[in-house]
């Protein structure tokens, strides 16, 4: 409000300096109280609460105004200076996750991976199985929270348990047709329920039943071999070291986008740093850990191990980006799920057994 507003004459039904103001005598000093009585009302800049401090009125009065009555002293009125923005505090990249709680958690699974394959061959086939059920638990849990598809998953653990255990034991003949029973087994138990979506059910089942146990089968048929427990070995340090060189590379010279529509965290130079460090490796891990294998035959089985798990890693963001989630699961802090472990792993099995039995036989 302006001074003439608060100033102007008494109007009916309006309050004016007339009827506020009450009789002062007359002369110099009443003029002065009259002056002191009719002053206009400071203006008090907002407090700077938000619209509903604002809108509660009388019954949430705050600033310099509505002090405590034991205050007597002059109210201030002054405005006060808007608080400077605080600049954005300049650090490293982040990898988007707890490190400490993600490397705790690798060390562990590596220790209980190790320690269950050199001890004894069919303790390191039960880790496997239960990495397969828990990751086709994540993976239907998923489709059907986010797509609202039924894929069953009890013929798909039985089943995927099953494949595991025929392929260690009777090789890839075991693991096809178990996998062809695993895919009966889905079409039979999806009838007992009404006909709505079960072409997509089904067919969401058998791509489980393949993505998940059938190719986590080729880890048990390395496993199966004389020297098995050292396949297994060097088929986990070569995607461990893929997935590491990637990022090293990637975090500290990456500019430029692998796929972008994807997964906008990968590199062409992370690419590029898997690459280099999978060769290293798989000429070391050929050349002391495989029996008869040649330092030559470790490059090219880690130039074959960059390029599976880089494709497997942006298959499984491929599904995650479709069902418009983060990770598969929070079972593992700093990883994710069990099927945020195994997106690299699971393509890499067979392309490591291939090359394996191409270079050094079947053992």
């Amino acid at each position: 409000m302006n001074d003439a507003s608060w100033g102007a004459p008494s109007r009916a039904g309006q309050w004016g300096a007339a009827d506020r103001v009450p009789p002062f005598p007359a002369g110099p000093v009443g003029e002065a109280a009259v002056a002191a009585q009719t002053r206009p009302m400071p203006i008090v800049p907002d407090a700077g609460g938000d619209q509903d401090d604002r809108d509660q009125g009388a019954t949430h009065l705050s600033g310099p105004l509505f002090r405590d009555e034991s205050d007597r002293g002059e109210p201030d009125i002054r405005p006060q200076e808007p608080a400077a923005p605080q600049a954005p505090k300049a650090g490293k990249k982040s990898a988007g996750r707890d490190l400490r709680a993600a490397i705790g958690v690798g060390l562990g699974l590596g220790a209980v991976i190790v320690a269950s394959l050199f001890i004894y061959k069919p303790v390191f086939l039960g880790v496997i199985v239960v990495a397969v059920v828990v990751g086709l638990w994540e993976l239907t849990s998923r489709l059907a929270e986010r797509k609202g598809i039924r894929a069953p998953l009890v013929p798909l653990a039985i089943g995927g348990a099953a494949m595991t255990v025929a392929g260690y034991v009777n090789g890839s003949e075991g693991a096809w047709v178990a996998m062809a029973f695993t895919a009966l087994a889905v079409l039979v138990w999806r009838m007992t329920e009404p006909p709505d979506d079960y072409l997509k059910d089904v067919t969401a089942g058998i791509f489980a039943a393949f993505y998940v146990p059938f190719l986590a089968t080729f880890v048990a048929l390395m496993l199966a071999a004389d020297d098995g427990a050292w396949r297994v070995l060097t088929f986990l340090i070569l995607t461990v070291v893929s997935d590491t060189g990637a990022y090293a590379v990637g975090w500290r010279f990456g500019r430029h986008k692998l796929a972008p529509r994807i997964s906008p965290g990968k590199t062409r130079e992370g690419l590029v740093g898997a690459v280099l460090f999978a060769m290293a490796a798989g000429a070391l891990c050929m050349r002391y850990l495989i029996d008869g294998g040649q330092w030559w035959h470790g490059l090219l089985l880690g130039l074959a191990v960059a390029v599976s798990a880089t494709l497997g890693d942006l298959g499984e963001s491929m599904i995650k980006r479709d069902l418009g989630i983060k990770d598969m699961g929070r079972l593992l802090p700093g990883h994710g799920g069990i099927m945020d472990r195994l997106d690299s792993l699971l393509p890499t099995a067979p392309v490591v057994w291939l090359l394996l039995v191409a270079f050094v036989g079947s053992g």
